[in-house]
């Protein structure tokens, strides 16, 4: 019940953050859960003052052994664990802390209005611009936007201090190593195999992003590409709209071509009012999949413009609501799987539909820039993804000596941004404040590289699945069906690969670079 009345509050405030009404029934909410975790907050520390033999021994017993896998991530923690005192003083103390921090960054995002063409309107929809056929739109829009962001700037780093101090605060009191360790923790992955897939991004930089962005410049008849050209549609794309019914069938025959009992599952989502199709004033920007409770039914939040991203968007949330669907069985606290491996059902969804769509187009230059979105889209995924991680890297590092000011967060985001897209891109003054709207940073902190992560994966997985691995589609759903009992290399052992091997990594980038190829000798 608690997450069902959690669940219901949060959809809400999703839908409409503006509306006074709402914001102040999920604080409430918020406020309540809260003081009744305090009250359930005994048992996670009682029993990590088990010592390890006993609790060996009590799972001896078959009805306790069932929840070795629950138990197993809660032991993890026992290092970190403070006195009961403290752990309810923090628990009871975030509503007026942290919660309320990010309560403050989604209501003033909601609340901000870009005016454009004499119109004010959200700044979801103003990003939306910045994939205009039209590059005078394009520009407009992002110098729009980044002049609304500079004038709310102090705010956003206002939070972005307090919330990076608050989580300093935080890992010192539960001797966490660094700023990426407790994040790792949640996500039962060690920090040396997230190090290695920073890494091997990073390092892998000049023969994607840069050499994709070189291409991107050429086509478009550009000495350099701005920032809002980076999502620009292609010269030859007509960027024809796509009606929602056509996307829900483009996406539906994707799943069902792969395994109809993932096609089953999608059309239950499909052919329920579970989806939250248009953009609104007050919605949440972005998309995502909202699981409740496991005697439920997941959620999906999106606002969708009708152009093919938005499609893939519609199969990456529908690859989640089938995770989480799949994992249900394994009930409220052994379902949730560890962020490192929520987005491979996602990303998995999005290379179906993207290969569904890129087998059926016959026309070579159709097929090109198929090809080039969905290289664009890969880029977004993991280069643009381990940017931001590293942003916040950079910037928690910095803030443990002191309040960053407004230009020094820009100076980070520009640094980082700079090395990621290469010298094909030439930034002005005003990019530097964009780092303001992503979400991750303020509730997620370093949430970001499960993205890359989960790509290079999958990426990795479709190359067993090309090879016609017998028995695949069986292991893949056996995957999704464990939820968080099995951890990365119990997961993916059956397919033969293993995250914690450096060249893992390689084979998931070598198929962007692949793509690339076949862009350049086309």
């Amino acid at each position: 019940m608690l997450g069902k009345a959690g669940s219901y509050a949060s959809l809400l405030f999703a839908a409409d953050s503006s509306d006074a009404s709402i914001s102040q029934f999920s604080q409430s909410i918020n406020e309540r859960l809260t003081a009744i975790s305090t009250h359930l907050l005994f048992f996670t520390l009682e029993l990590n003052r088990l010592e390890e033999a006993d609790l060996r021994e009590k799972l001896q017993d078959p009805t306790l052994a069932h929840w070795q896998p629950y138990l197993r991530d809660i032991r993890m923690y026992r290092p970190h664990q403070l006195s009961d005192d403290v752990e309810k003083v923090l628990l009871e103390k975030s509503v007026t802390g942290g919660q309320a921090w990010c309560r403050l960054f989604d209501e003033t995002i909601a609340a901000l209005r870009v005016t454009l063409d004499g119109q004010e309107i959200t700044v979801g929809d103003a990003l939306n611009r910045l994939s205009d056929t039209n590059r005078a739109t394009r520009e407009q829009a992002g110098k729009a936007v980044g002049g609304v962001f500079e004038k709310n700037v102090r705010l956003f780093a206002l939070i972005t201090n307090t919330l990076a101090k608050d989580k300093s605060i935080s890992d010192n009191l539960r001797h966490f190593a660094r700023p990426t360790s407790s994040r790792n923790l949640s996500n039962m992955v060690e920090d040396e195999v997230v190090d290695a897939l920073v890494s091997a991004v990073r390092s892998d930089y000049p023969r994607l992003s840069h050499r994709y962005y070189a291409l991107k410049a050429k086509w478009m008849g550009l000495d350099k590409l701005e920032h809002w050209d980076r999502n620009a549609p292609l010269p030859g794309n007509d960027d024809k709209l796509i009606p929602w019914s056509e996307a829900k069938n483009i996406v539906q025959k994707a799943y069902d071509g792969f395994d109809p009992r993932m096609g089953k599952v999608i059309n239950t989502f499909l052919t329920n009012p579970w989806i939250d199709v248009p953009p609104a004033p007050g919605k949440s920007p972005g998309a995502f999949a909202h699981p409740t409770v496991p005697s439920a039914h997941p959620y999906i939040l999106l606002n969708y413009h009708g152009r093919i991203r938005d499609v893939m968007t519609l199969a990456h949330e529908l690859g989640h609501g089938v995770h989480q669907v799949m994992a249900a069985k394994q009930g409220y606290f052994m379902s949730d799987t560890p962020l490192t491996l929520a987005e491979t059902a996602s990303v998995f969804g999005e290379m179906l539909t993207f290969q569904s769509l890129l087998d059926a187009e016959k026309d070579p230059q159709r097929r090109r820039l198929l090809l080039a979105a969905k290289v664009e889209d890969m880029l977004n995924t993991v280069v643009r993804q381990i940017a931001f991680y590293e942003f916040e890297t950079r910037v928690h590092d910095a803030r443990k000596k002191g309040e960053l000011l407004p230009e020094q967060i820009g100076a980070i985001w520009r640094g980082v941004q700079t090395e990621s897209l290469g010298p094909a891109f030439n930034f002005t003054p005003e990019y530097d404040v964009f780092w303001a709207y992503i979400p991750h940073f303020i509730h997620s902190p370093f949430y970001v590289y499960a993205y890359a992560f989960g790509d290079c994966l999958v990426n990795a997985l479709y190359q067993v699945f090309s090879e016609g691995a017998p028995g695949f589609q069986d292991k893949y759903i056996a995957m999704l069906e464990a939820g968080g009992t099995l951890r990365h290399k119990e997961l993916l052992a059956p397919f033969g690969l293993d995250a914690s091997d450096p060249g893992f990594w390689r084979k998931g980038l070598d198929v962007i670079s692949g793509f690339i190829d076949q862009l350049e000798q086309g």
